[in-house]
């Protein structure tokens, strides 16, 4: 791992749940020497990546990411668009709807709305880090990965989040079948309890995946009227979005 990655890795340690670390946490959590952290941080601060408070010794992420940010939307209005659409979802189905988009082998959550059609609904997280085996947005972007990739996931650890979280990988192998059959992934309680989600592939300009587009409510809510809504209103949004940020389907996708 070059000096660049490791100091990018450092970065991508900080989440929802870690807003602000301090270097004895990001030694442990990066598997790093300390020195080697203390002058990487040093470097990112002195750059505006990250940033400390006056007298406080936490690191935080600093103000040039949001320039950055915002030059990456400004070029690819990715995060401005994925937010029409999932409005549009939530208004239709009456459900939480996320989008997530895979960045150095992990799946990230990179916005969601929530409808405010019932009291209870699935909660997200911006920035969450989703399971590709146990997830609707997972197997959505496994179908149609490159199968090398698909193959190493499957051929890893897979944790098992909640009892109901299929971790065979013969049984995974046949739902990305399935998927890749009717375009549509799906997912029950393997991430979460009680969840039920429906996901559909995201593709770039080269026909490959860079993401998926999600519906999740509660399973006690899981009509087969609902399901009906939910599958046709993700396809076609996922085909969409797919369009608007200059994406194209490949030919094995049943579009």
């Amino acid at each position: 791992m070059g000096t660049v990655t490791k100091a990018l890795s450092l970065l991508g340690l900080f989440s929802h749940a870690r807003l602000e670390m301090g270097l004895s946490e990001l030694t442990r959590l990066s598997g790093m020497n300390k020195a080697t952290v203390y002058r990487m941080m040093s470097e990112l601060q002195a750059a505006g990546f990250v940033e400390q408070l006056d007298g406080d010794r936490a690191y935080r992420l600093g103000s040039e990411l949001l320039r950055l940010a915002a030059l990456r939307e400004a070029a690819v209005p990715l995060l401005s668009v994925s937010r029409e659409v999932l409005r549009h979802l939530c208004e239709v189905t009456g459900e939480t709807s996320h989008m997530s988009l895979q960045r150095d082998g992990r799946l990230t959550t990179l916005t969601h709305a929530y409808s405010s059609r019932h009291g209870t609904r699935v909660a997200m997280e911006d920035a969450e880090i989703l399971s590709f085996h146990a997830t609707g947005s997972g197997l959505a972007y496994l179908a149609f990965a490159a199968p090398g990739f698909a193959e190493e996931v499957l051929s890893g650890p897979l944790t098992r989040h909640t009892p109901e979280t299929e971790t065979n990988p013969d049984r995974l192998r046949a739902a990305l079948d399935e998927a890749r059959r009717t375009g549509i992934a799906e997912s029950v309680g393997g991430f979460e309890a009680d969840v039920h989600s429906h996901a559909a592939p995201i593709f770039g300009p080269d026909q490959t995946p860079i993401g998926a587009l999600a519906v999740a409510a509660p399973v006690s809510r899981m009509t087969p009227e609902l399901k009906a809504l939910i599958r046709a209103e993700i396809k076609s949004s996922a085909l969409a979005l797919t369009q608007r940020i200059g994406g194209f389907c490949p030919a094995s996708y049943p579009a």
